[in-house]
């Protein structure tokens, strides 16, 4: 999986989790289940909500009755929170190092890692005022 493809199953697995009611064990949702709405495959689905259970969002169990749901509620859980927890897939990248005693070179690498410092910062600040359950209302 993509590193861009992370983030946006990853919102889409918590609304869905919200959507569902899925608060606890009793209530899990699948994997495939999950898959089924994006549509992904659910391996796909499965390493992400990985990801998201590790930054303690959701609990998972795996097997025949296994599933994920939600260790919060969803007007409490942020999209930067989302983000840091697969990896800030949001991410610019980072420049390449520049050729020495070139004057362009020497300087742009720092410039750009700039820039993209500004607009990931600007994002996060972003992504941290809109919640899952913002995904869930209309308009």
């Amino acid at each position: 999986m993509s590193d861009s493809q992370r983030f946006p199953v990853a919102a889409h697995a918590l609304a869905y989790l919200a959507h569902s009611n899925a608060y606890g064990p009793d209530a899990a949702v699948s994997s495939a289940s999950l898959a089924a709405s994006m549509p992904t495959n659910p391996v796909v689905v499965r390493r992400v909500t990985a990801m998201l259970a590790k930054a303690g969002l959701i609990g998972t169990r795996a097997g025949a009755a296994g599933g994920a749901w939600l260790l919060a509620a969803p007007q409490s859980i942020t999209l930067d929170q989302v983000l840091r927890a697969v990896n800030g897939c949001a991410h610019l990248g980072c420049p390449p190092p520049g050729a020495k005693g070139c004057p362009v070179g020497e300087k742009i690498p720092k410039q750009v890692a700039r820039a993209i410092a500004a607009a990931d910062s600007a994002a996060n600040q972003r992504l941290s005022t809109i919640t899952v359950a913002d995904l869930l209302k209309d308009g």
